[in-house]
């Protein structure tokens, strides 16, 4: 179906300074202009957030979301957001977790669950990663997750519930 526009949910984080672009926000800001003049077009961004680190990195990451829309299928994109990601210095292989200066990820896509060569949507972790679902929240918070039928709003409230303590 050439023309037809599918919808991603995108994260983006950094905890590295780039060497000319500088802080990590500015880096975010920086990737989503590159995304731009690759011709994806952005409908919804969320605010940035600051968090701690998962793993070894002792660095806060600046994280956000963003809701696009491209005729690219869910391999495209993966190939196009990798190339970015070089482009931004980050290397591919070594240590998990790790300090990078750009970390694309698709979180979700209108055309459901997707299983693929070196990709699965929805994200296999996001459903447990509050520095992921706030900003998605911001961006898609009616979006269904297809595999637990929940909306974003409603994955992030389950995360975030208070639970009582156990006596």
């Amino acid at each position: 179906m050439a023309g037809h526009k599918h919808r991603y949910v995108i994260a983006f984080g950094s905890n590295r300074r780039h060497g000319s672009i500088g802080a990590p926000r500015k880096v975010l800001g920086a990737a989503s202009v590159a995304l731009h003049k690759a011709g994806i077009g952005t409908l919804r961004a969320s605010r940035l957030i600051h968090t701690p680190p998962l793993g070894p990195s002792l660095r806060t990451y600046a994280n956000a979301a963003v809701q696009i829309e491209t005729s690219l299928e869910p391999g495209e994109l993966l190939a196009l957001l990798k190339r970015t990601e070089r482009e931004f210095g980050r290397r591919s292989g070594g240590q998990r977790w790790i300090s990078r200066v750009l970390d694309l990820d698709i979180v979700l896509w209108s055309g459901g669950a997707y299983v693929g060569k070196g990709l699965v949507i929805p994200h296999p972790r996001f459903r447990e990663r509050l520095f992921v679902l706030g900003p998605v929240s911001e961006v898609a918070p009616g979006w269904r997750d297809p595999l637990t039928g929940l909306t974003v709003r409603q994955l992030k409230a389950r995360l975030t519930a208070r639970r009582p303590l156990s006596r």
